[in-house]
């Protein structure tokens, strides 16, 4: 089991993103620890938001006031509500915020059942729960979980292997075609992208782009790809390299057929719907593009927004983290189109958008939501955005990409003193 710890300063946005897999039946409330329950036993976001308040109001001089922990099984592991529970009381208790209000909710809407826990940092007396060794603490607490309910063991290689996957590339530290690799290897087996567009959406956040490379060669059709790195603005950093030298998987071939079975699996994904309500609610509740990207990451949702020369937005992406899905925002709905960002963030003519799903009360508007979020703005092309955002990214069991390079040739080698 592995345990990924959020820190933040948005406790609307938190409570939101899991009450509305709540809302859509995709998740449910397990336990309220130190939190009034309702009369019926159903919840707002509003209510809970409600509940937080005297501690977050009691804060001397945090700025991450707000804790949005996952705790994730291996999906082979069947695990029962009331042990969800349990681990989740021993876990907040062994990490020091037994006496502070906290929800534990549980995620159904992908095949990987899991629980995220929302709680503050701040006591009651405004002081904050010390968290310098909250990474080690949390691990040795995952293990002796894992022992307690006989679990499927994440070892600390594993978790090491995983933390070389998914992280941007840094032009200036060489060795390109190395990093570019630990991510193009890897993002398609975790993420659906339909096109080859959502696909240079997700790269940008990596510093990469893809390019098709099309012509002829000794009288034949050649259709391939090349990738590059790009710098902090989104220029290009390096020569291009070929997609052979990545594997199959990054290849024109294999991700055409990527592009087809996300297609069909992204029409019946429900994670959708949700999708569409919380873009949504962050145009109702922001006024600019800061803050609707800010509001939008809180919640581990990327917005990769395409520009021409002019300025013109003729693009827009989300790509949302906790689902693995990359969506165009035309194909959520045509009232989140490129054009409609563009008349807002352009032309000043914020769109008026009815919001049916949410649950949110009218009385949540801007002026009573939290503004400072996880304290950065993903940009297009950023190699220094806040890995902490990828606590939502699945575990991927990553390969030593420059280790791997040497085994074969070590491989090659002992071929070769074999035929001498």
């Amino acid at each position: 089991m592995i345990a990924k710890i959020g820190k933040g300063s948005n406790m609307y946005g938190a409570i939101l993103y899991n009450q509305q897999k709540v809302d859509k039946e995709n998740g449910e409330v397990l336990l309220l620890n130190r939190l009034p329950d309702t009369m019926d036993g159903r919840f707002s976001v509003a209510y809970f938001n409600k509940c937080f308040e005297p501690y977050l109001s009691a804060n001397i001089k945090t700025e991450k006031t707000v804790r949005h922990i996952s705790l994730n099984p291996d999906p082979a592991d069947k695990i029962s509500d009331n042990q969800f529970t349990e681990m989740a009381q021993e876990y907040m208790e062994r990490m020091g915020y037994s006496n502070q209000p906290y929800i534990v909710f549980k995620h159904t809407d992908i095949d990987r059942t899991h629980i995220h826990i929302v709680s503050t940092c701040v006591g009651i007396d405004g002081k904050k729960i010390p968290d310098d060794y909250d990474h080690p603490r949390s691990m040795a607490i995952c293990r002796d979980l894992e022992q307690k309910y006989n679990l499927r063991k994440a070892t600390e290689q594993e978790q090491k292997q995983a933390n070389k996957v998914f992280r941007p590339v840094d032009y200036h530290k060489g060795d390109i075609k190395s990093q570019i690799a630990s991510v193009v290897r890897h993002l398609p087996k975790y993420y659906s992208f339909p096109t080859l567009g959502s696909y240079n959406a997700l790269l940008s956040l990596f510093n990469i782009i893809a390019e098709e490379v099309k012509g002829k060669r000794n009288g034949q059709t050649v259709n391939g790809l090349v990738y590059v790195a790009l710098d902090d603005n989104g220029n290009k950093a390096s020569n291009p390299f070929k997609a052979s030298l990545f594997g199959k998987d990054a290849g024109v071939a294999q991700l055409q057929k990527h592009f087809e079975q996300s297609k069909e699996k992204m029409k019946i994904n429900p994670a959708r719907s949700i999708l569409k309500n919380t873009i949504e609610l962050a145009i109702h509740t922001t006024n600019n593009e800061t803050d609707f990207r800010k509001q939008l990451t809180e919640q581990g949702i990327n917005t990769v927004v395409r520009r021409n020369i002019e300025g013109r937005i003729y693009g827009m992406t989300f790509i949302d983290h906790e689902s693995r899905s990359v969506w165009n925002g035309s194909a959520l709905d045509r009232d989140l189109s490129a054009n409609v960002f563009n008349d807002w963030w352009n032309n000043g003519n914020k769109p008026e958008l009815k919001i049916q799903d949410s649950p949110v009360s009218n009385t949540n508007t801007i002026d009573n939501q939290p503004k400072d979020l996880f304290g950065f703005i993903p940009q297009e092309h950023s190699s220094n955005f806040d890995l902490g955002l990828f606590s939502l990214l699945p575990d991927a069991q990553g390969v030593d990409y420059e280790e791997e390079q040497f085994a074969n040739r070590m491989r090659k080698k002992k071929k070769k003193g074999r035929r001498l």
